[in-house]
């Protein structure tokens, strides 16, 4: 049996935990392939540091073009991350007549369209499992399991960091300050977490999630973002009286010509299933309209769970190239010129329930004059918490909306935010009542 032989540029934690799985699962990848599959040769600019696994026979380099140039290395696996470098090797990779395998999620939503593109003119296979979600096959079941389904809607918990701090503000207390840091100094978030808190990766991952359902370029600029960094111990007490949680949710959905895709906080039922997602798990629930909801979950990150898809990828490839083919499926699972294009619908023309904390003095018209400014733009009160004070001091004032418009929300506010009587600037959440499952 002739073996296949790879190539791995970027041998950091997820490049370590790739040659760890290659070399520890030799024998079952090579039962299930049909033949040995070989890293042959690993480049990385630190070539001194010791990564605590064994090479398997494989070269180290410094030099990437090792990797690119060696015309025996038919698949290379990109793992260095950013936009720039990482963009310049995959298209390397192809004009060598080699498949791409990656992880690199700000590559694909920033440059993915020119990247699929080429793979396709190349008849070149491009894995991307691992950038969205870490070791759970979301892009898979999209492109593939359940490609026959119109899907309806999406609604993703895809920032393990994001989900830890919620999670843990949610059941054990502490502000967003201290839990973050908390984060940190465990390894589940980095020095400079903004990606992350301010939901800029979830976005990232998002953008993929809507090329590959609704077959329409979407770039993670398009998205509305909000992260959860105002979010407080107050907003999730208050949420569990509601009978929701505040999870940061990626969210996508059909309506009509126009796509909904939007990342930021977002209170959901206490008993929905995403609702028991917590610490740095992720999980994508999603409603086809023939399989109906389905829910994905798994370990969003790390360096195994997202080795586990890389590898996944590099097998798919090999099996094609045994039986002499490529592009099987295409990158998006679907062929370029299948696209369309689907506008974003505009946040302000979003329907919603709201949740509205505002600070108040208090006093006894307080409720009666913001409920008349909501009443006056066409938004009606569903529940409200008003907390007397045991002191001098301003107190807060909960109060969740029936479904409104957000341009009406957002006039509204403006108005009330005005008032000798609230204080600061209001904090509101979109709440998803039924979050896909009767959408």
């Amino acid at each position: 049996m002739k073996d296949i032989k790879i190539g791995l540029i970027g041998f950091g934690t997820v490049g370590s935990g790739l040659v760890k799985i290659l070399t520890d699962n030799a024998a079952l990848i090579e039962e299930r392939l049909g033949c040995p599959l070989v890293l042959k040769t690993i480049a990385d600019h630190d070539i001194e540091r010791d990564r605590g696994v064994a090479l398997g026979g494989a070269t180290l380099t410094a030099n990437s073009d090792e990797v690119l140039d060696d015309p025996e290395i038919s698949i290379v696996v990109e793992l260095i991350g950013g936009t720039g470098a990482a963009k310049d090797l995959i298209l390397k990779a192809f004009d060598k007549g080699k498949h791409v395998v990656t992880a690199n999620k700000a590559l694909l939503s920033t440059y993915g369209q020119e990247i699929f593109s080429v793979s396709e003119d190349k008849q070149l296979n491009i894995g991307f499992e691992a950038s969205v979600a870490g070791g759970i096959p979301i892009i898979k079941a999209l492109r593939e399991g359940l490609t026959a389904n119109r899907v309806e809607s999406i609604y993703g918990i895809i920032n393990g960091t994001a989900n830890y701090i919620m999670s843990t503000m949610t059941n054990l207390g502490g502000n967003f300050a201290d839990v973050l840091k908390d984060a940190q100094e465990l390894g589940y978030a980095e020095a400079d977490p903004t990606y992350d808190v301010e939901g800029i990766d979830a976005a990232h991952k998002l953008a993929i999630l809507i090329n590959l359902a609704y077959g329409t370029a979407v770039s993670h600029e398009d998205i509305y973002t909000e992260g959860i960094s105002r979010i407080t111990g107050l907003d999730i007490d208050f949420a569990r009286q509601f009978g929701y949680k505040i999870k940061l949710l990626a969210i996508a959905k059909a309506d009509g010509n126009e796509i909904e895709a939007r990342v930021h906080p977002t209170m959901i039922a206490a008993d929905h299933p995403l609702s028991s997602v917590e610490g740095v798990f992720n999980a994508v629930h999603m409603v086809g309209d023939a399989v109906g909801p389905v829910m994905f979950y798994g370990q969003g990150a790390g360096m195994m769970a997202t080795a586990s898809a890389v590898a996944g990828d590099v097998i798919d490839i090999a099996r094609d190239i045994r039986k002499g083919v490529a592009m099987r499926v295409p990158p998006l699972g679907h062929s370029k010129e299948s696209e369309h294009s689907l506008a974003i619908k505009d946040m302000a023309e979003l329907t919603s329930l709201y949740y509205l904390r505002f600070t108040a003095v208090d006093k006894p018209s307080v409720l009666a004059r913001i409920s008349g400014v909501l009443g006056k733009h066409g938004i009606s009160i569903s529940s409200v918490i008003q907390q007397g004070r045991e002191d001098e001091g301003d107190v807060p004032l909960v109060i969740v909306t029936h479904h409104a418009k957000e341009r009406d929300l957002l006039t509204s506010l403006s108005e009330i935010e005005q008032m000798d009587v609230v204080v600061g600037k209001t904090l509101f959440i979109r709440i998803e009542e039924t979050c896909g499952s009767a959408d």
